[in-house]
């Protein structure tokens, strides 16, 4: 029997004032509940004994079925966010007597929010209700939940204001000198949570989202919740409490570091996809890439800790998902470095423009602000020189047609991005001469450059198929915008996404086709734990092939793990990790990519067996 049925009318206005005077669309809306006093000595941990849902339809006839979270005491909400605006009614079922079949109603305001974010095109980001483009620009701030009010409040106000739209950071942390999420595996921290809310939701109203981790690495969630059970409760407790929020899932830091991680979060976010119901955007962290996860089909975007040029090159071309760079560097500006991806700003700004050029969203970090186990967060370093960065690079796509643009590889320096025959950008990050073929129209020519965001415009149009130029100087690195600004503008009204099919290549695979072999590692017993030499050599030498990127990979065929980038160059030194295995000698793929100037894909398997030393 529906919600309508169990609701007559009259009961229906007696009701619309009852709940959630204040909700609107995509707006987080609370019904609270209370049990008795009798009911909570029946329930001396309610957190694990009390169930409770409800079932909401809006008059469009949308069902969302929420699950309630204990706050503390006697005390239960059961949050949701319309999607609909007008009339919704609910209905309740619990194990408490007194909230059990309880049923109301409410009207949700239309409050002109674009909706949450949703995978579009396959590749980019839009928002649910309006379709509108999602230029996804994060920041780093592992601590936003424990880091004092007014450093919060000033996090929020100069991301928002530099034009980020996404904040990461953890909802547990693993240093005890941090407030706990969790007294004990089956009592959260009420007080704690609280704050999240309301930071979230603090940060949820200047517009940006909150990326939550759940756990930090090294096992730390699963030391936390070492049971199964306990684990499946603390993500049913994260989906009722955020799902309603603008939020994404973050999963766990480096789940490589985990044991077993793949099956780990296999399990989570089973929980998360049965009790989210807005299915927000959910990957995880690594140590280089989430890629190998692609395939259990709970991910909706992948993940990256990398600036290797190969790697952002390769994964790009044989997987169709979003991708976001969460840790291609980390500037220092003058809070010190700890890891070697920490980087003077020069360097963090040009490796932004390189994973960009790649098709991937970036994430900033400070290693001031982002709340490492190393440094202080001090709110000086939020208007640092790679922030500023962050920021023109934000301001130069937004002028692009960017969920449409592609890597571009017909150019002769540089690294590209095309929506052929309406804009290609180019970074030059040596600049010098350049050549890019292109469809033969009429384009404005514009040199941008990303030290200071100063934009010049060339007062000749270019017209043909084959654009020759060089930069206003050689100081800098510097970005060629080629745009038909006059058809972007046309397409802005009939066109909301895809102007064009994407194409997904297929991996050349066919040793005879292949312009390189492998010639190291030799023998097919390699150790794990320990430096290996390996190197790849050319056999046919083209213009293209000898501007070959490599990716080298490895996987345990039984243990399903996902493989491991091990490698990222023509030669070089890599270590096989022995967590790749859960059981010695194993079974393992190695596997070669190759990626010529042309952007095709080249593979090479090798099945070796992996032994201890």
């Amino acid at each position: 029997m529906t919600v309508f049925r169990l609701l007559g009318l009259a009961a229906l206005s007696a009701l619309i004032a009852a709940a959630c005077p204040d909700a609107a669309t995509y707006r987080p809306c609370d019904l609270v509940f209370e049990m008795t006093a009798a009911e909570a000595a029946q329930h001396p941990n309610p957190y694990l004994s009390v169930t409770l849902h409800a079932e909401f339809r809006s008059v469009r006839h949308r069902t969302i079925l929420m699950p309630g979270f204990w706050d503390g005491g006697r005390r239960f909400i059961i949050r949701m966010a319309p999607n609909d605006p007008g009339e919704w009614v609910y209905r309740v079922t619990s194990n408490v007597a007194s909230i059990q079949g309880k049923t109301g109603a409410f009207n949700a305001a239309e409050s002109g929010h674009p909706g949450f974010l949703r995978v579009d095109n396959r590749r980019a980001w839009s928002t649910t209700e309006t379709r509108s483009p999602h230029l996804w620009m994060g920041d780093t701030s592992y601590r936003f939940a424990w880091m004092d009010e007014k450093a919060f409040e000033e996090t929020v106000r100069l991301r928002a204001g530099q034009r980020f739209n996404h904040i990461r950071g953890l909802v547990m942390h693993d240093d005890p000198q941090y407030r706990a999420a969790y007294l004990a595996p089956d009592r959260p921290n009420i007080e704690h949570f609280q704050q999240l809310d309301r930071r979230i939701l603090a940060m949820n109203t200047a517009g940006i989202y909150a990326d939550l981790v759940f756990a930090s690495d090294r096992n730390h969630l699963t030391r936390v919740f070492p049971e199964r059970t306990r684990r499946e409760a603390y993500m049913k407790y994260l989906a009722s409490r955020y799902s309603s929020m603008m939020i994404t899932w973050q999963g766990v830091q480096e789940f490589e570091e985990y044991d077993n991680g793949r099956l780990l979060l296999q399990e989570l976010y089973t929980t998360i996809m049965k009790w989210d119901p807005y299915k927000q955007p959910r990957s995880t962290h690594t140590t280089a890439t989430s890629a190998p996860l692609l395939e259990d089909r709970w991910m909706t975007h992948a993940l990256y800790q990398s600036s290797a040029g190969a790697l952002g090159a390769v994964e790009r071309q044989i997987y169709f998902v979003p991708m976001i760079n969460a840790e291609f560097a980390y500037e220092d500006s003058g809070a010190g470095k700890s890891h070697p991806h920490h980087v003077d700003s020069d360097t963090f700004r040009k490796r932004l423009w390189n994973a960009a050029m790649h098709g991937q969203y970036p994430t900033f970090g400070n290693t001031g602000t982002y709340g490492g186990r190393k440094f202080a967060v001090d709110a000086k370093y939020l208007e640092s020189p790679g922030a500023k960065a962050m920021s023109a690079w934000f301001d130069f796509f937004a002028r692009t047609r960017h969920w449409e643009l592609e890597p571009y590889f017909e150019i002769t320096a540089g690294r590209a991005l095309a929506l052929g025959g309406v804009e290609y950008v180019v970074y030059l990050e040596q600049p010098g001469p350049v050549e890019v073929v292109t469809e033969k129209k009429k384009y404005e020519v514009y040199w941008y450059r990303p030290s200071d965001g100063e934009v010049i415009q060339e007062k000749k149009e270019f017209k043909g198929e084959k654009f020759i130029g060089q930069p206003p100087d050689t100081k800098s690195d510097w970005v060629l915008h080629l745009s038909r600004d006059g058809r972007k503008e046309g397409m802005a009204k009939s066109w909301k996404f895809e102007s064009r099919p994407l194409f997904q290549q297929e991996v050349e695979r066919n040793p005879a086709r292949i312009p390189f072999e492998v010639t190291a590692p030799a023998g097919d017993a390699l150790a794990v734990g320990k430096p290996l030499k390996f190197a790849a050599k050319l056999t046919k030498e083209t213009r293209a092939s000898k501007a070959m990127l490599y990716l080298w990979t490895v996987e345990a065929t039984d243990d399903k793990q996902g493989y491991r980038v091990i490698g990222t160059s023509r030669e070089g030194e890599f270590t096989i990790p022995e967590s790749i295995a859960r059981a010695y000698p194993a079974v393992m793929n190695l596997r070669v990519h190759g990626i010529n100037a042309n952007g095709k894909v080249y593979a090479i398997d090798r099945v070796v067996q992996a032994v201890k030393p």
